[in-house]
């Protein structure tokens, strides 16, 4: 807000501005929010799964071999994680089939009718 004060003895005019502290503040606030949005695509684009953001369905192997094995599936919006463990399960069931380790290192499911 720009003042004019004029004094009596002379025909001055000085221009005088308000310091407003606070000003700022908004300004500071909009670029906040573009940091959160351009960080958040960082993040999406470096973990390479853009596929998160779109409609497809796939299903992602996350630390191959290792104790901390993950599988990322995604079917429409339901995305669902499974921790992998050395645990071994009893129960009853039926064989669906034999699974095959290739040379190239590669595992083939054979389904049994």
């Amino acid at each position: 807000m720009n003042k004019k004060i004029r004094f009596m003895g002379k025909k001055r005019e000085i221009e005088e501005e308000d310091d407003d502290p606070m000003a700022g503040i908004a300004n500071l606030f909009d670029v906040a929010i573009i940091f959160a949005v351009a960080l958040m695509v960082a993040l999406v684009t470096h973990n390479s799964l853009p596929e998160l953001i779109s409609d497809e369905n796939f299903t992602i192997v996350k630390n191959p071999g290792t104790e901390d094995m993950e599988i990322i599936i995604k079917e429409g919006e339901k995305i669902e994680i499974q921790k992998i463990t050395n645990e071994t399960m009893k129960g009853t069931g039926e064989k669906l089939g034999t699974t095959y380790l290739l040379p190239n290192g590669e595992v083939v499911y054979v389904v049994e009718d």
